[in-house]
């Protein structure tokens, strides 16, 4: 199904002065998916002496079947379609009338007589087509075109070879670069900046068109200066707009739904960029007005920027990995083999992994509210609100989303490695050899309330941290952190959020135990592993519990409202 938003228009359909209101309105059921029916289908009960408004359609074809069952709700009921309304190509092949909706008390009779009365609607439109020209004919140029094909638009293409083209859509004409300029005063620009030159034989012909600049470069900073200012240097008496181009062709060819919607828009001529914005509206696109044509440089960084935002929590994660797992390997590999010439190089497969990847993400954890203490003890120092933070701190409040996914991440590997602990064959070795011996000796282990105690308390902190955890993660996605108020979010990220992390630590704390300060467990004075993970948690749990005494949570409060320590008035 193709979708094609028409955006601020409004479809209006006054009834009859003779005509009466049905009692009730046919019982309609969807057989495939339509954006707007099952919102707009409500509208068709209201009384027929008053006019129905449907607005922001985002599908055509249920456009269509809406006005389909107005006509089979009220025949005598004067319909009106909305401007540049136009029915796609071929739609019966696509959808037929019986298949589409299923009229549960409509006759036979009323579903044929309703389909056959529909299609004029579709067919008679108030204006005409606009016409739309696109340079280029490689795959976003096809793309785009066919996109617009099917959202009502006339579309001219034009190349150097006109002849050799049979891949275009059909519906679109094909002509040279002169002779397609002159059909449109819109002019898309679907090609590389190396092959830009030709445009400078057809300044007179751009003068005053509109150009949709739509290309990127191979790297960062490869031009001293954005594509779209180098072409509006090119064709000075043209309006360039920089658009399109965060958009592949593999997102307009499987839908909006499917890929970014977001289409970032600049230039220096308002209406231009306005008319510009219009036609990304119409693709069921979302425009964003990023300003004059200078913006244009950074818009065309961000189809090149690789994880921007995830670059520093990759290397932080990777770092705490290695060095874990090489920590890990001394204490637990080859210190054994020096000492007591055992081969412990089997637990580098599951065991120290299973350690590095939880403390891995305890760690990730801390150093996502690590940030916003320190940014607190800053604005205290300060005694005001209205300083910037160093731009490293900047930096990492950014990343702190980041952070806390990885974190997630680690978890989960960690509950995956403790599922398969009791399938390895060293501990099914261990516990055979240990029940064999129980047996021989005829021993056996005293029960011990604090182990269990201990043992049952680590799970169930594990388990219960691991659940808020996998909360934060989940609010922390745009779509449900959209449906949630500010406070709420703040509610779920912070509060709970520094109760996930109140777990986790405790979980680790239970797991060392009676260990956690012994001499017995130093090797070559290492601590285990996990009293290191302990360090940078239980210090931002200690500096929150500070901050958050009344004494100095009043005073931050305070200077986070405007209140300055130093102010002159």
């Amino acid at each position: 199904m193709h979708r094609c938003q028409v955006s601020g228009e409004i479809l209006k359909i006054p009834a009859s002065q003779g005509s009466a209101a049905p009692s009730a309105a046919p019982q309609y059921r969807s057989s495939g998916p339509s954006s707007c029916w099952d919102s707009q289908l409500e509208l068709f009960q209201e009384t027929s002496s008053s006019p129905l408004l449907l607005r922001n359609f985002a599908d055509r074809p249920a456009l269509l079947w809406l006005l389909i069952a107005a006509r089979a709700t009220s025949p005598s009921t004067e319909l009106q379609a909305p401007r540049n309304f136009s029915l796609p190509a071929r739609p019966a092949a696509r959808t037929g009338c019986a298949g589409r909706f299923l009229l549960g008390s409509a006759s036979p009779t009323v579903m044929e007589k309703t389909c056959i009365d529909a299609l004029p609607l579709t067919m008679n439109s108030s204006e005409k087509q606009e016409i739309v020209c696109i340079f280029g004919t490689g795959d976003f140029g096809r793309s785009l075109g066919l996109k617009m094909l099917q959202c009502g638009y006339s579309i001219v293409f034009g190349s150097r070879n006109p002849q050799k083209n049979n891949l275009l859509p059909n519906g679109a004409e094909v002509l040279s670069y002169s002779e397609a300029a002159k059909k449109s005063d819109i002019i898309i620009i679907a090609i590389h900046r190396e092959h830009y030159d030709f445009l400078t034989e057809l300044t007179e012909v751009l003068n005053g068109k509109i150009l949709v600049d739509i290309s990127n470069n191979l790297k960062i900073n490869q031009y001293p200066e954005s594509n779209a200012e180098y072409l509006a240097q090119l064709v000075p008496g043209a309006h360039v707009v920089k658009a399109f181009n965060t958009i592949s062709a593999w997102a307009l060819q499987s839908g909006a739904l499917d890929a970014s919607r977001q289409v970032f828009v600049c230039g220096n001529d308002s209406k231009a960029k306005q008319r510009v914005m219009d036609i990304v509206r119409n693709l069921g696109l979302t425009p964003m007005d990023q300003g004059s044509l200078t913006a244009a440089k950074e818009i065309e960084k961000y189809p090149l920027q690789l994880f921007p935002m995830w670059r520093f929590p990759f290397y932080l994660s990777a770092v705490l990995c290695i060095f874990l797992f090489f920590y890990c390997v001394i204490r637990d590999v080859i210190y054994p083999y020096i000492y007591e010439k055992k081969d412990n190089t089997f637990r580098m497969a599951i065991s120290i992994p299973n350690r590095v990847f939880p403390i891995t993400a305890l760690t990730l954890l801390a150093l996502v509210y690590l940030p916003g203490v320190i940014a607190a003890i800053l604005q205290l120092y300060r005694g005001t609100k209205y300083r910037r933070f160093p731009d490293w701190l900047d930096h990492w409040m950014l990343c702190r989303k980041q952070l806390g996914l990885l974190a997630l991440g680690f978890a989960f590997l960690h509950v995956l490695y403790t599922l398969v602990i009791p399938i390895r064959y060293y501990v099914r070795w261990r516990l055979g050899n240990l029940t064999v011996t129980q047996a021989i000796l005829k021993k056996e282990n005293p029960f011990s309330t604090s182990s269990a105690w201990l043992s049952d308390s680590y799970v169930a902190l594990g388990i219960l941290g691991f659940f808020l955890f996998v909360l934060l993660g989940i609010t922390s996605l745009p779509s449900v952190s959209n449906a949630v108020n500010w406070r709420e979010f703040r509610f779920v990220q912070s509060k709970l959020g520094y109760l996930t992390l109140i777990l986790c630590t405790a979980h680790t704390l239970v797991y060392g135990g009676k260990r956690f300060l012994s001499p017995s467990n130093l090797k070559w004075y290492l601590p285990a592993a996990y009293v290191l993970g302990l360090i940078i948690p239980c210090t931002v749990l200690v500096i929150k519990f500070v901050l958050i005494m009344p004494c100095v949570d009043n005073t931050l409060t305070r200077i986070r409202q405007g209140w300055e320590r130093n102010s002159k008035h």
